[in-house]
């Protein structure tokens, strides 16, 4: 195979099928010709032999480098100049040439060979995990206190220590993985089979592996790779590329909702644990004391031994699409392990997946507020059988670059003490004052925890905090951008109304030029109008195909059924975090130029705006948003990733920047044809660069306007649309806060108002539908009680609201509510 093809993302282009393999020549809601079109070898044809369009030559960003604040050491391990250049590999691509023997029988049994010739034997894993787990003294004195609370006399007596040891040993038994090599070859065949049969591939960065098996081998310290979680899929996956790689299978920490019958025993061999949703309460409300000792003795025991582990982080499968806020829970267990030296060090290596579509298609039913099904062996096993019968696409998978735990710590702990502003400190002088731009921005912070979830030290609970959210900033940076990520939030959010589809790819191609020139990576190459199609026939059930007027082209429209459009903006939600900062930007300048027209002030005239202005402002937009998007790793402030937004629109032209000295007073404003908005030879930023960066030194302030080149216009548009559902749904919230009737549960109150934002899309007056996903309820929810909107009491397990003191007079509550619809697009 020849480097190019590996290079743009697709592997050998000899082994993918035609579209007509899968899609037996029709697509839903389409017209005849198209069904022809698309299964047409030819078209599919023109594609594999254009893959050269644009990027072929072209310097790929390697994306998730280390920070060079946070883990300077580590950013220089493993990498070098050529490591980006080593291209993709399609990993369920196998042949004769990846196994020792070559032939005619070669060629039919090439996946049986090749998967017995991987490195995995028992001697890799750990044995006897459960009696060394319980030897532990911290397991024996847990063991001992809870004894000594069953019994009556207060202190352990035989029965009550034989009884909690019954316990302990039947919760070691659900917990401890027992990886079997010979099952782990079999999965491995069984799913070359089976990815196979329902992806057109899946595709790793050569380069990145090549870092990570170096760090396997050379560092002699345990791996705990951190991916972002979208799938079921992504249990298998890692696993499946790092067998595929000689690298050590890791432990899988799964939620204890897969502890199915027969199913749990497969998932134990290939290295799964299972694991409590909450780890530390039980059923009286209580700290399971027994339960998090043989939690903590089972990971520490784990990196002892060396052994890699696999964790997510978010807690859950993504149901928007965009990636979550971390979690502490078990990296809190990790960093006590390194902090205390159970285990001299551990490397982290967050992982970026991203696919064309998800296995479970969408998430509709739960956006719509139905209850989650429980998983059981028959779902799995219908759920196999319907993917069997579908493609899914392409996969992409990025490792970043590993860094120490133990550096970060260091770091960490040598900074100077940072006081912890919580949203509440941050944002409401801004709300409750006249103008936006009125708060302090001094020392940002990020959002503090909700005090429900502090620990008994909240500077350590900060720091772990503030490592997962670095951690996932990461991983979401590697995640590449797919062909139907960009489809569906052109469709929704430039085209909502429909497009013909020679429009359609031309505005394909920008986009996907834009996500290069912003340092992200891309999941697919080829023409066009072929990836296009592509993603249009993946998103069938969300899209509607007709002709247009004169019947001369393809028009496509997004349908605008709830749950099309819910699934078209999972999908979108894929690109978000490429523009969100500079969306912010936009939604800004936009607000702050109305209101410089209403106050009559000098800038209006001109319709310029300080950039002093505009970044607190925007600042404060970002707190806002802060539990839609992790906007800035932990050791930046928001002002500074605002600065940096703005540098890119002045590049690319879309702002423009005002001379100072006019001897007339007014600012001399020179645009540009929006084809020059991009650097010819679109150069990534390097690490010199942002060396040499004089952010942050003493600057006269400037003025900046909106180019007023249509295309500039337009885009400007776009932008602020892309945070269009959020910002309803936060000021939809808002205005429901009028009629609070408290005190309520608080899951009873984000009940009441999704079914709220619901009726407001159902009754037509809502601008988004997509505004009334429950995630976006439960956010809003969450940022109004950073904001201090809410007081909130325990009772028993439940979490009650009331209105805060700050909060009781209406006139606070519509302040509110004016604050957040002033960044909306009206």
């Amino acid at each position: 195979m020849d480097e190019a093809s590996y290079s743009l993302g697709i592997g050998d282009v000899s082994y993918l099928p035609n579209l007509g393999d899968y899609t037996g020549g029709r697509v839903k809601n389409c017209s005849e010709e198209w069904g022809e079109r698309i299964s047409s070898p030819v078209a599919f044809r023109s594609a594999t032999l254009n893959w050269k369009e644009t990027l072929v030559g072209r310097k790929r960003p390697f994306v998730g480098r280390c920070c060079y604040v946070c883990s300077p050491v580590s950013r220089e391990k493993f990498y070098n100049s050529s490591i980006p250049s080593l291209g993709l590999r399609n990993v369920i691509y196998i042949n004769e040439t990846h196994t020792r023997h070559r032939g005619w029988l070669a060629r039919r049994l090439c996946y049986i060979l090749f998967v017995q010739e991987r490195d995995v034997n028992r001697s890799m894993f750990c044995s006897n995990m459960s009696e060394t787990v319980l030897n532990q003294s911290r397991v024996q004195k847990a063991i001992e206190d809870v004894a000594a609370e069953m019994s009556p006399a207060g202190k352990p007596d035989p029965k009550s220590v034989g009884k909690v040891k019954r316990k302990a040993k039947k919760i070691l038994q659900e917990m401890v993985a027992s990886i079997s090599p010979t099952m782990i070859r079999l999965t491995g065949w069984v799913l070359l089979q089976l990815f196979n049969s329902f992806f057109w591939n899946i595709q790793v960065h050569k380069g990145q592996l090549e870092i990570v098996k170096k760090a396997s081998s050379e560092m002699n310290v345990p791996l705990v790779f951190l991916p972002v979680h979208k799938s079921h899929i992504d249990y298998l996956l890692l696993t499946f590329i790092l067998f595929c790689h000689n690298i050590k299978a890791p432990h899988i920490a799964s939620g204890n909702n897969l502890n199915i019958p027969i199913f749990s025993t497969l998932i134990h061999l290939l290295g799964g644990f299972f694991i409590r949703r909450k780890l530390d309460e039980t059923r009286d409300g209580k700290k399971d004391v027994l339960y998090r000792s043989l939690l903590q003795g089972y990971i520490e025991e784990l990196l002892k031994q060396q052994q890699f582990l696999e964790i997510f982080l978010e807690g859950t499968r993504s149901r928007s699409g965009k990636t979550s806020c971390g979690r502490a829970g078990l990296l809190s267990v990790i960093v006590d392990t390194v902090s205390k030296e159970s285990s001299p060090d551990v490397l982290i290596v967050p992982v970026g997946v991203s696919y064309d579509r998800i296995i479970e298609g969408h998430y509709n039913g739960e956006q719509l507020g139905k209850p989650k099904k429980d998983e059981s062996l028959w779902s799995i096993a219908r759920g196999v059988f319907r993917m069997l019968r579908k493609n899914y696409g392409c996969v992409r998978v990025d490792f970043a670059q590993p860094f120490s735990l133990k550096e970060y710590l260091e770091n960490q702990r040598q900074k100077p003490p940072v006081g912890q502003h919580r949203l509440e400190q941050t944002l409401l002088p801004a709300i409750l004052s006249t103008r936006a731009n009125d708060a302090v921005n001094g020392n940002e912070a990020a959002p503090h925890p909700d005090p429900r979830n502090v620990a008994d030290d909240p500077s350590r609970r900060q720091m772990i905090t503030d490592l997962a959210n670095h951690v996932l900033y990461t991983a979401e940076k590697c995640c590449a951008v797919m062909s139907t990520h960009i489809v569906a939030c052109l469709l929704l959010y430039r085209y909502r109304k429909g497009v013909t589809l020679s429009v359609l790819v031309e505005d394909f191609f920008s986009m996907k030029e834009e996500v290069l020139s912003r340092d992200f990576d891309l999941g697919f190459s080829g023409s066009s109008e072929d990836v296009v199609m592509h993603a249009i026939h993946l998103l069938a059930n969300s899209v509607n195909i007709s002709h247009d007027i004169h019947g001369n082209e393809f028009f496509i429209s997004p349908n605008t059924d709830i749950p099309a459009v819910f699934e078209l903006n999972f999908y979108s939600n894929g690109v978000l975090h490429v523009y969100v900062t500079e969306a912010i930007v936009a939604c800004v300048m936009h607000v702050e130029l109305r209101s410089s027209h209403r106050d009559g002030s000098p800038e209006a005239s001109s319709g310029t705006i300080s950039q002093e202005r505009l970044l607190r402002t925007a600042a404060n937009l970002c707190h806002l948003l802060s539990n839609e998007a992790i906007l800035a790793l932990p050791c930046q402030m928001y002002y500074q990733v605002c600065h940096e937004a703005v540098q890119r629109l002045i590049t690319y032209g879309i702002i423009l920047v005002a001379e100072e000295d006019q001897e007339d007073g007014s600012p001399n404003l020179v645009e540009q044809p929006w084809e020059n908005k991009l650097p010819n030879h679109l150069p990534w930023r390097s690490e010199e660069e942002d060396e040499d960066s004089d952010f942050g030194e003493e600057q006269r302030d400037r003025y900046l306007k909106v180019s007023s080149l249509p295309d500039h216009q337009q885009f400007t548009l776009f932008l602020r649309k892309l945070l269009g559902p959020i910002l309803e749904a936060y000021s939809s919230a808002a205005a429901f806060l009028h009629g609070f009737e408290g005190p309520v549960s608080e899951r009873e109150y984000t009940q009441s108002l999704h079914r709220y934002l619901i009726a407001r899309t159902e009754k037509s007056v809502a601008l988004y539908a997509e505004s009334a996903t429950l995630c976006l309820a439960k956010n809003a929810v969450t940022t109004f009680l950073e904001l201090g909107v809410f007081q909130v009491r325990k009772e028993n397990r439940d979490c009650v609201l009331d209105l805060s003191s700050t909060f009781l007079p209406q006139g606070n509550r519509h302040k509110l509510l004016e604050y957040i619809m002033g960044f909306m697009e009206l």
